[in-house]
């Protein structure tokens, strides 16, 4: 089966698993992109997931750039609509339903159940991602200890204050460099 049509079916189920957003199926995706089809290297997907969370617009954006590396721009636009038109159709869909049903009891009990779940997976994503960016054979432990050090830090300043992530993630890229760059 040729990159293009493993892409296409991947980030389509990729795209109709999404619920409450793309980091709820990071572990998947890293599974997908690197353990299974070996599109890019673990490495490569903690630095794309960081690269999609600083752009502007949407944060799942790294989606086209796994796609870039599998197949080229032929990749990239696969994976384009086959992560964001799925889930598109599907949401339109659940919105017209949803509406249609506004009356019924059963929308308040849909939508508590929804959130664990929704939470749980997302509580995945980051714990795929940050078990990536910290615990890695291929670095020293010095360096596994730095980053883990940087997550810690900036999970307990986003837990105790109010702070834009996007400086956070500055500051710890600064400290990184800082501690890291005779690696």
């Amino acid at each position: 089966m040729s990159d293009l049509v493993r892409l296409l079916n991947v980030f389509c189920l990729l795209s109709l698993m999404a619920v409450g957003g793309g980091t709820a199926v990071l572990p998947q995706m890293q599974h997908e992109a690197v353990g299974e089809n070996h599109w890019v290297t673990e490495t490569q997907f903690a630095t794309i997931y960081s690269l999609g969370q600083m752009a502007p617009g949407p944060n799942m954006s790294m989606v086209v750039l796994i796609g870039w590396q599998a197949a080229g721009v032929a990749g990239l636009l696969v994976t384009l609509v086959a992560f964001y038109l799925p889930s598109s159709f599907l949401a339109y869909g659940c919105s017209y339903a949803w509406d249609y049903f506004k009356d019924n009891p059963w929308r308040e009990a849909v939508q508590r159940g929804m959130a664990p779940i929704t939470i749980g997976l997302m509580l995945a994503g980051v714990h795929a991602v940050g078990k990536t960016a910290c615990i890695n054979p291929s670095h020293s432990l010095h360096h596994n200890l730095v980053t883990a050090g940087i997550g810690l830090a900036v999970t307990v300043i986003l837990f105790a204050k109010h702070i834009n992530p996007a400086l956070l993630m500055l500051v710890g890229g600064i400290v990184g460099w800082f501690f890291l760059r005779g690696n």
